[in-house]
């Protein structure tokens, strides 16, 4: 339904800032396909000549709200049409430095696996077209590393949208320590990348309060859900702090773990101190938040947990859930 009215406000679009004249609704009407699938040709039934007014006149209203500017002309015989003037509808020039072109193009490349990839490519290109110097590449690198931006999950796109649309969603969520998935209702926030993985921010309405999830382990599809969200949406640096904080990267504490030589490179940059133990193994001091017995867990028979107890019990049950399948 959606891509259904996207389609039909394009066209509608189209005809308005092609045509030279205004034109009449009964034109209008049988120039879009849409409109004619809908309601038939010009000459239709009262019934249907009211359904096709009630749409036009949405249709209408939506385009101005996107910006676009539609005049309405009447002519010598009083009938009523009407036109999008190029001149009335140009957008100024479009300028962009390097390091804007660079974070459009990191921003596009976000899409690389994702269905909306040709889209992005597009846009950049009539970026392009509209101004973007020569000489900037947005998607070259622009230095020693090339940023990436894996999108793998299939839930992002779904998700995505519902956080622009404000649209409440359902989903099945395997936590880390459960061997089955439980049904979440959630009314999405924001989706946050961290350490490579995609994390999205929102309001469990099954729990009454607010709740981070990993989008890898969301099985099956993401369904919407009518109606409105039941709690405020907090502005963007809250939402940050909030995926931030489940993520693991605020800490109040510090852990003690081994973990074999070689390994562990992450671990390492975040240690504020690293001890050899002979054996192919090190001992390092990390900061401890929320969070931190997921990202152990990644690395397997790698790390063991020494203290705190609690953060060793949780790696345990994390594990334990693994095997379970």
């Amino acid at each position: 339904m959606a891509i259904a009215k996207a389609e039909r406000l394009m066209n509608l679009a189209l005809c308005l800032l092609g045509t030279r004249r205004p034109l009449s609704k009964r034109e209008l009407r049988d120039s879009i396909e849409a409109y004619v699938e809908a309601f038939g040709p010009g000459n239709g039934t009262t019934g249907s000549d009211d359904s096709f007014n009630r749409m036009f006149e949405r249709d209408k209203d939506d385009l101005r709200e996107l910006g676009l500017v539609i005049e309405t002309v009447e002519n010598l015989d009083g009938e009523v049409g009407y036109l999008a003037r190029r001149d009335s509808n140009r957008l100024p020039p479009i300028t962009l430095d390097a390091e804007e072109a660079a974070a459009l193009g990191l921003a596009a490349k976000v899409w690389q696996q994702a269905r909306l990839a040709g889209a992005a490519s597009g846009a950049l290109q009539k970026l392009r077209a509209a101004g973007l110097p020569e000489d900037v590449d947005p998607y070259g690198s622009h230095g020693a590393l090339e940023p990436r931006i894996p999108v793998h999950e299939a839930a992002f796109e779904p998700l995505m949208l519902a956080c622009r649309d404000r649209r409440p969603v359902a989903f099945d969520y395997r936590k880390a320590t459960a061997a089955h998935p439980e049904q979440r209702h959630v009314e999405p926030w924001a989706l946050e990348c961290w350490r490579g993985h995609w994390y999205l921010a929102g309001w469990d309405r099954d729990r009454g309060a607010e709740r981070v999830f990993r989008l890898s382990r969301i099985t099956g599809k993401v369904r919407s859900r009518g109606g409105r969200y039941t709690a405020p949406v907090p502005d963007v640096v809250t939402v940050r702090e909030t995926v931030a904080s489940w993520a693991g990267e605020v800490a109040d504490r510090s852990a003690r773990i081994r973990l074999r030589a070689g390994a562990g490179y992450p671990l390492r940059a975040k240690a504020t101190s690293v001890r050899e133990l002979g054996d192919g193994w090190d001992e390092l001091e990390i900061p401890y938040g929320h969070g931190l017995d997921a990202w152990l867990v990644e690395f397997g028979p790698d790390v063991v947990v020494l203290e705190p107890a609690e953060l060793r019990a949780d790696v345990v049950d994390r594990l334990r859930a693994v095997a379970k399948g």
